[in-house]
């Protein structure tokens, strides 16, 4: 029997919820850094290389038992991570590119929150070049020990990877200019809070641009309790519209969503295989209501009480 977890409000709920998905979060992508480490192929949820993403580059990923994964493929820009060490792009577990929707300006400080194996960070510091600075958070220590070797193996000066959850990051207040993350904040049990401490580390007038997996009206209530559903980026994802709700509570403005990328019916077949519930019933609920969406908004250049939530918009896109 599949494990279970309920929601609300963007809140793991029920006896030890969050710490439930923490633990299995952590367990989950412990496990995919260390074979990432050894050259492998990654996955948590999909056939391939990923607990909810693909592989990294924009060559087809390399197929696992005959079937590509489902959520993503072809993030990133032909060449962009050419340079970068093959365990970094194996260990690439997100669902878009954060660092080009970010639009980094040299001198930047920028976090990425999940970060991983990290490739967004690398990137990043490429971006914002040698007067700025990337900082990297994860709290699994498999994926901060491929990080830091990662960033020896590219002899990237500009980054240090912190350890922490993103439901408290490790950094003062109104520290950094932008923030980033790849598929990570629909894995936390506490998306209020995440949201709220993004908030508190941008600077006035600094920028939120994360990649994530956003649902389109409601799923079915036996895929929201499905643990591994959690794990795999979809039960734990928010609807578009609470979303932005949740980003105005926190005192953000200017948000908007935009879809990049809805999933069909074999694309669910093939994230709902070992989620414990009927697959084909499944899929054709789901299909068309989960997808990959650019989050974006901005904390104010004079930062007003966060009580009032802003009016978001929402952009569907491909």
């Amino acid at each position: 029997m599949a494990s279970t977890v309920g929601t609300n409000g963007g809140t793991a709920q029920g006896p030890d919820a969050l710490q439930d998905v923490t633990q299995i979060v952590r367990e989950k992508y412990g496990a995919a850094a260390r074979r990432a480490a050894e050259g492998a192929a990654t996955s948590c949820c999909g056939p391939v290389n990923s607990c909810c993403g693909s592989a990294a580059s924009s060559s087809a990923p390399v197929p696992v038992d005959g079937a590509t994964d489902p959520i993503t493929s072809n993030l990133y820009v032909s060449g962009e991570t050419d340079e970068l060490p093959a365990a970094a792009v194996l260990a690439s577990l997100g669902c878009g590119n954060p660092t080009a929707l970010a639009e980094l300006a040299p001198g930047e400080t920028v976090l990425d929150l999940g970060s991983g194996g990290g490739i967004d960070v690398l990137l990043s510091a490429r971006r914002v070049g040698p007067t700025g600075k990337a900082y990297g958070l994860d709290m699994t220590d498999e994926m901060l020990a491929l990080a830091r070797r990662n960033q020896a193996e590219a002899g990237v000066e500009n980054v240090e990877f912190l350890k922490g959850q993103i439901e408290a990051i490790p950094l003062p207040d109104a520290s950094v200019d932008v923030i980033i993350s790849n598929c990570v904040i629909n894995l936390s049990g506490d998306k209020r809070r995440v949201l709220h401490e993004a908030f508190r580390v941008l600077k006035p007038g600094g920028r939120f641009a994360v990649s994530d997996v956003v649902v389109r009206g409601a799923l079915p209530p036996d895929l929201k309790r499905s643990m591994e559903l959690w794990v795999g980026c979809v039960a734990g994802a928010l609807e578009e519209a609470e979303f932005l709700t949740l980003l105005g509570e926190a005192g953000f403005e200017d948000a908007s969503v935009e879809m990049t990328r809805t999933y069909d019916v074999e694309d669910a077949r093939a994230f709902l295989v070992n989620a414990g519930v009927d697959v084909e019933r499944a899929a054709r609920e789901v299909a068309g209501r989960v997808g990959a969406a650019f989050v974006r908004a901005r904390k104010p250049p004079a930062v007003r009480s966060a009580s009032r939530p802003s009016a978001g918009r929402t952009q569907r896109g491909a």
